[in-house]
């Protein structure tokens, strides 16, 4: 095994499935936080909403469908070619959302800021976050700010809540998968991966590539219309 073989091995999480403390693997989307999830959270708190282990919970509330969710966002550069840590915040709730074709309406904003980090920063990244809910069409009704000692943080943390209202009969979910259904992407894949790691690794390709983040909502309920004879 050659050299740089080994330094990336040495770079990232390690699934070790007895490991006693928690390790970056464990937020990385993949096996390590599915484990997590089935091994303490589910257990913990087990209900039939939990237990559908969708990226948001759908509940009813004198007889409205409504979609819950939130989401922690933490992002290595803050800035990256095509967006930025608020935009992606807004446009992840927002997303989790129109995934169980609900119209999502309300956000909530809690930011973990390290100090140091230059208002001029914090003031880009709240613009971003308010043209991104004009773009979707929702509202950000509430929020939190906490600031953390110097090295504490990584500059800042975004968590984000949204509620939507879903308008329609149909049950969307993860656990309605079946062999054989189709996938429909949004668009190629990785493009907003690549964007960040390219941007914090200094990596230069020969065009530029850019984040893909963007509100699905509007599409989804396009989606919706046409499957439901016109209706949403």
């Amino acid at each position: 095994m050659d050299e740089d073989s080994l330094m990336l091995l040495g770079s990232c999480p390690v699934p070790f499935q007895d490991s006693t403390k928690v390790l970056l693997g464990h937020g990385s989307g993949g096996k390590l936080t599915a484990d997590l999830i089935e091994q303490l959270f589910l257990p913990t708190f087990r209900n039939p909403y939990l237990e559908k282990l969708d990226d948001q919970a759908v509940v009813a509330v004198d007889g409205v469908r409504l979609a819950f969710t939130t989401d922690s966002y933490v992002v290595t550069p803050i800035f990256f070619p095509g967006g930025d840590i608020g935009q992606l915040a807004v446009h992840g709730t927002v997303n989790d959302l129109a995934m169980s074709g609900a119209r999502p309406l309300y956000l909530s904003a809690a930011f973990i800021l390290e100090e140091g980090l230059p208002l001029a920063d914090l003031a880009r990244i709240v613009a971003s976050m308010r043209d991104a809910c004009a773009t979707a069409g929702v509202v950000l009704v509430t929020g939190d700010t906490k600031v953390v000692n110097r090295g504490s943080g990584d500059r800042i943390f975004i968590n984000t809540s949204g509620v939507g209202r879903i308008e329609h009969t149909r049950v969307i979910s993860a656990d309605q998968v079946r062999a054989g259904d189709r996938v429909i992407l949004s668009g190629t894949i990785a493009d907003h991966g690549m964007a960040v790691m390219s941007k914090r690794e200094g990596l230069e390709f020969e065009t530029e590539i850019m984040s893909d983040t963007a509100p699905l909502n509007s599409l989804v309920q396009i989606l919706g219309a046409d499957n439901n004879g016109g209706q949403p």
